[in-house]
């Protein structure tokens, strides 16, 4: 298979991967409202060939034969939902416990760092 090939290949499985079903998953209706999920999807590929040289800069090595690679992978992670029902359409994102983790100690340090530096005031006076 040549790199073209491998390459077109690669592509047109993308595409045929790359769908709505993909990124918003089967619409569920529950007591009226219709929620459909949504994924952020990335996808990613890459190919190479090598042709052997001969040292010196001589004609290629007829016993070493050419090579050729690739490769490919596809990420997806929810993200939340719309929610449609008959008084709104809304999307309802998921929560992101790594930020609201970063963000609770932060404020811990800076609460103990405060706490530190005006208990340090309370023992000069």
């Amino acid at each position: 298979m040549s790199t073209n090939d491998l390459i077109e290949s690669a592509v047109e499985h993308l595409r045929l991967g790359a769908s709505v079903k993909t990124v918003y998953g089967e619409p569920i209706v529950i007591d009226g409202k219709t929620i459909i999920p949504v994924a952020k999807v990335a996808y990613g590929f890459g190919g190479g060939t090598a042709t052997p040289v001969a040292e010196g800069g001589a004609e290629p090595d007829a016993k070493k034969q050419a090579s050729a690679g690739g490769g490919g992978g596809i990420a997806a992670k929810p993200v939340g939902v719309v929610e449609i029902s008959a008084a709104e359409t809304k999307f309802v994102p998921f929560g992101q416990p790594k930020k609201f983790a970063i963000t609770a100690l932060v404020g811990s340090g800076l609460g103990l760092l405060a706490g530190v530096l005006l208990g340090r005031r309370a023992f000069k006076n």
